[in-house]
């Protein structure tokens, strides 16, 4: 639960307040699951004083996550924001989820950042899905910085890993750090800097002792050295420094460490830093990267806005003076305290007590229209993972949090009331894993329409669907583990419910052309029902639609009737035939039939043309269609062959293949049943370690292979 430093806090820091947004960093912290993000987070947390020490307890939960269905996956599973003051500069870091299932979270922590630093595990290296982020990250142009943590662990590996990373991400990621080993030879107790010659050591513990590097130290980190120093000197804006160095002349550190933070900012150096939670090395050495070498929202490039009719806007600035424009980077909902956003402020700056102008998007999919409100903001908060507490303003460039917002949503722009604008949305992938929920009870129905709409609100990786063809209420998930911390926090608000197999919408058909005849004659109570009528049913091609016509003559059915053969046709149509699933692509004429002047009713002949339909279906070859895709799927070149096999044990035919001009990955087309598709989220994910993706769209619908068809009507009946 999120708890306001006013009802419950600990003794720790006070909340950090800045007025310029040069001092300012927001960095995001990302890598795979079990990397150790979320424990370096803590960790610096503790090394800053914010908290009393890392793991501590602020409200019966760790400080940065305390989400039940955090606590039951053993992992992070949401997007959260933990402040430090180190050098007089607030960085806020954005702890993100590791697993792929998460990427909304992820997503959203990449729009508040201005720099990402990656988290590597020295045990475990780089992963296929950390190498496409690092790519993603390099195509907006997002400064990075690289962590490799876990020194700590018997098979940590810092050398090996270092490698990893410069093979998978490519040129200037360099060390600025050396780790040094203690006596046993196994042990990291301290760090050399590449460029100062300086020697932090943390034998002692936290805060290290700094040194002058003895003689020893030099020849091992001899090499590393010259190539950083070639390294930053190639970023330098100095064209003349090249040529010094490579005439003998030695460089200064002062001369140095300007070119590196800028180079960093910039985002075309990227460097290393080793680190140690549990023991404290390189904690200090990371926040000093940051604070020096990472961005200010000042050199960020900032969202396109809008009017709300699309017409252009000047370009914003990081002024906390200018136009006040943030927008809503997460969305929750607490059961105690109500709706939190956090809020990336991007211009101008937020007071309590402010009305702002709520606007949207819209995306019909989730159930949430383009909106607009004017809403009053009463508190600000700075938010330390489940605690809120509470600042007197956020200015431009800072995050924030507000609660109680009547209508605000994940990606809506705050803005305000006299000069409403609105932010080019991020780009947020498809979920593709559905899940079909059934409330246990009438009575949990409406308590399951609620939350769920709630949580669509705050998760734009979440598409919430009422099937019409299969009367089923989909949940469109990233994955497995995605999908039970939503059920989790379904049942954590009191909705009873249950899930089913999804079901995939079918359609049948005729397979050739076939006559029926429906007679319906009752007689009850001295009053009777009379209608008698000939159909023929003919298939049409493939998206033909229904065709109804009337070839009677001689009266033979009165022409008021008619209509009402149709009526009875189209009713019988959308209930199906054979297994229940609506018929398509046909013709039905209707040639012949009989009527009583007393007893013939327009119920009786809608009965009489249902019924002569079911009997032409008799003998008219039903066949079942099944609904095809057309997918494409992105995997690093390596995973090309295992991707193709797998489609074709999937009844797929293969469209083709491309290669992107990265030169590592390519896009397999392929038509595929949609019913092959059901679980493919997941099992491309595991087909491809982590790093393949697709997207899907319908095509068509055709015939289904007999022994399928045979079992889905066995199945119905």
């Amino acid at each position: 639960m999120a708890q306001k430093s006013s009802e419950k806090g600990f003794a720790g820091a006070a909340a950090p307040v800045v007025t310029e947004p040069g001092r300012v960093r927001n960095v995001v912290l990302v890598g795979h699951s079990g990397a150790g993000k979320t424990t370096l987070v803590e960790a610096l947390l503790a090394a800053t004083g914010t908290i009393p020490r890392a793991g501590s307890v602020a409200d019966g939960t760790t400080v940065t996550d305390n989400d039940p269905a955090a606590v039951r996956q053993q992992r992070s599973v949401a997007l959260s924001c933990a402040p430090v003051m180190h050098q007089d500069v607030k960085i806020n870091l954005l702890d993100t989820p590791g697993y792929a299932d998460f990427v909304g979270e992820l997503r959203a922590g990449l729009r508040a950042a201005d720099a990402a630093l990656f988290v590597v595990s020295a045990v475990d290296g780089v992963d296929d899905a950390t190498t496409a982020l690092w790519e993603e990250c390099a195509t907006v142009g997002m400064p990075r910085a690289v962590a490799i943590t876990r020194l700590d662990h018997p098979r940590a590996d810092y050398d090996e890993t270092l490698q990893d990373c410069q093979d998978a991400f490519g040129e200037n990621v360099m060390p600025i750090y050396q780790p040094m080993l203690g006596d046993d030879g196994q042990s990291t107790v301290g760090l050399i800097g590449l460029i100062t010659l300086q020697v932090l050591d943390y034998s002692n513990g936290y805060p290290p002792r700094a040194g002058e590097a003895e003689p020893e130290h030099l020849n091992p980190i001899a090499d590393d050295r010259n190539q950083l120093i070639e390294g930053i000197i190639a970023e330098s804006e100095d064209e003349t420094l090249m040529d010094r160095y490579i005439g003998g002349e030695l460089i200064s550190t002062d001369a140095l460490i300007p070119d590196l933070e800028k180079a960093v900012a910039r985002g075309n150096f990227y460097p290393v830093i080793p680190v140690c939670s549990a023991t404290g090395v390189g904690l200090d050495a990371l926040l000093d990267c940051l604070v020096n070498a990472g961005p200010s929202p000042l050199e960020h490039d900032l969202p396109v806005i809008t009017g709300l009719d699309g017409s252009p806007r000047p370009p914003l600035t990081c002024d906390p003076n200018g136009p006040l424009v943030g927008e809503v980077v997460r969305t929750t909902i607490d059961r105690h305290v109500g709706r939190v956003s956090l809020v990336r402020i991007f211009s101008g700056t937020l007071r309590p007590d402010q009305t702002l102008h709520v606007s949207g998007h819209g995306l019909a999919e989730r159930g949430h229209p383009d909106h607009d409100a004017d809403e009053r903001v009463a508190h600000i908060y700075t938010p330390l993972g489940a605690q809120l507490r509470e600042v007197s303003q956020c200015i431009a460039g800072d995050l924030c949090a507000i609660t109680k917002s009547g209508s605000a949503e994940t990606g809506d722009t705050l803005s305000s009331k006299d000069n409403p604008v609105l932010m080019a949305p991020w780009s947020m992938p498809q979920p593709l894993l559905p899940i079909a929920v059934v409330a246990k009870s009438r009575a949990d129905e409406d308590a399951l329409a609620k939350n769920l709409a709630r949580l669509v609100a705050g998760d734009p990786t979440l598409r919430l669907e009422r099937n019409a063809d299969t009367h089923q209420l989909v949940l469109w998930t990233m994955g497995e583990s995605h999908a039970d911390v939503v059920l989790d926090r379904l049942r954590a608000g009191g909705v009873e419910l249950e899930t089913e197999p999804v079901k995939v919408a079918l359609r049948e058909t005729f397979g050739a052309s076939a006559k029926g005849h429906g007679r319906h004659v009752k007689q009850s109570g001295g009053h009777g029902q009379y209608a008698v009528c000939d159909l023929e049913v003919e298939p049409l091609p493939r998206g033909s639609g229904f065709e109804f016509v009337d070839k009677v003559v001689g009266g033979a059915v009165p022409h008021n009737y008619i209509p009402s053969v149709e009526k009875g046709v189209r009713a019988q149509l959308e209930k199906g035939l054979v297994a229940g699933y609506p018929v398509i692509d046909l013709k039905v004429t209707l040639f012949d039939g009989k009527a009583h002047s007393v007893d013939s009713s327009d119920a009786a002949f809608q009965t009489a043309g249902a019924l002569a339909l079911r009997e032409a279906a008799g003998a008219g070859q039903m066949t079942l269609l099944e609904p095809v895709d057309e997918i494409v799927v992105r995997v690093p070149d390596t995973y090309v062959g295992a991707v193709m096999s797998d489609l074709s044990g999937r009844r797929g035919r293969p469209l083709g293949t491309e290669t992107e001009d990265d030169g590592g990955h390519s896009l397999v087309r392929a038509e595929v049943p949609a019913i092959e598709l059901v679980r493919y989220a997941v099992e491309l994910r595991a087909l491809s370690s982590g790093a393949g993706t697709f997207s899907r769209s319908y095509l068509r619908h055709e015939p289904m292979p007999t022994h399928l068809a045979e079992a889905v009507k066995k199945q119905q009946h």
